[in-house]
């Protein structure tokens, strides 16, 4: 009774310190010029499961919150992304697109093939280095001022190009490691592509509707009205097997004009705050000391792909007609991979692939996710 009676100020307590410790790993990163996102993943290496201080009564309102807080980066980059100018830019992107699945999934598939991981396996590596992390991508635009810069529509295309890939790769991958004999596979598959069509048409012909649902005097309102279509047009794509940060940036796309300043400008402190939410439990979500006998593979897989993500950024942009520079700029945005990797491992994981998939995805997310924000800060 005694104990229970504690819980609820051990979870202030721990709440409390983990946003004080959030500000202060924010004022360093201010003070000295770099990226936020390395030290927050780096705390949470260090709080999170085999690291110094484990917080545990707080792990479930962090992991809440750093979903939310991807559907929050997306969302507000679609506010910031004229629909017209990225269905514009996703036509020129096509080549940068069938390049990035080319230079960044064969890596991945021919590691496990050269561990003798055997080919489902492999194929379940190949997405882990193909798919760039959304939200990573999505707060380093945003933290370096870029998002208004000529190669973002770039850098988007490619995002959405790879998130409805997502939509048709993860139940193929489920139904290559069940042998092929997963129920439904191929009317699933069907939907899933179905519903990624009529999410496009939405987006780009219905941009209206949604500044209508938000409209109202009161700025609470509007707020609220916000955030739960948000939520609910993501949990929606989630149920029909689309990624939820697929939703909510189709969501932020059909809005424009004064609503989605005021969205923006009402939604912004909570997207910080739960934006870092998202990355610290990242970090909490890995063992430390699991790390050790894959560094060497991850960092390679690591050094290999981000030479393969800068040169997709390069091809977008040139496709584009945009400068070399707009070009190394658009592929260090897309350099991070996260939680589309993360999940991928996890998906091969209740498979039952070999377990060192996870810890390998694990160290080689890592990396990327420091790797990635430090070149685009320096691009």
């Amino acid at each position: 009774m005694h104990a229970s009676a504690n819980e609820p100020a051990l979870l202030l307590i721990e709440l409390g310190l983990i946003v004080v410790g959030l500000a202060t790993l924010g004022r360093l990163a201010h003070r000295f010029g770099f990226s936020t996102i390395p030290l927050y993943l780096v705390a949470g290496l260090a709080f999170g499961r085999g690291g110094l201080a484990p917080v545990e009564s707080s792990h479930e309102f962090v992991r809440v919150g750093g979903e939310i807080g991807v559907l929050l980066l997306l969302f507000m980059l679609g506010l910031e992304t004229p629909a017209d100018q990225l269905a514009s830019r996703m036509r020129h992107t096509i080549p940068a697109g069938l390049a990035d699945l080319g230079l960044n999934f064969l890596p991945g598939f021919a590691a496990a093939l050269l561990m003798g991981w055997g080919a489902p396996t492999a194929a379940l590596l190949g997405g882990v280095t193909w798919v760039t992390s959304s939200g990573v991508a999505a707060k380093v635009l945003s933290e370096s001022g870029r998002l208004n810069a000529p190669e973002t529509p770039v850098v988007l295309a490619i995002l959405v190009m790879e998130d409805l890939a997502m939509a048709v790769f993860l139940p193929l991958a489920t139904w290559g490691l069940s042998g092929g004999a997963a129920a439904g596979g191929p009317l699933r598959l069907l939907g899933t592509l179905a519903v990624v069509a009529v999410a496009l048409f939405l987006a780009f012909r219905s941009r209206g509707l949604a500044a209508r649902l938000m409209s109202h005097r009161s700025d609470e309102v509007v707020m609220f009205t916000a955030l739960g279509l948000m939520l609910l047009v993501a949990g929606v794509a989630q149920r029909f097997q689309v990624s939820a940060a697929v939703g909510a940036f189709v969501l932020g796309l059909s809005l424009s004009g004064p609503m989605a300043q005021r969205a923006e400008g009402l939604l912004g402190p909570l997207r910080d705050l739960f934006a870092a939410m998202f990355f610290l439990f990242f970090g909490l979500q890995i063992d430390p000391t699991t790390l050790r006998p894959v560094l060497l593979p991850a960092a390679g897989l690591c050094a290999v792909t981000t030479l393969t993500k800068l040169a997709t950024g390069w091809i977008g942009a040139r496709a584009a007609g945009l400068d070399r520079a707009a070009g190394w700029r658009a592929g260090a945005a897309l350099v991070a991979r996260g939680e589309f990797s993360i999940a991928l491992a996890g998906l091969g994981l209740a498979s039952g692939a070999r377990p060192e998939l996870g810890t390998l995805a694990a160290a080689y997310v890592l990396l990327t996710a420091i790797v990635g924000p430090l070149l685009a800060r320096r691009g």
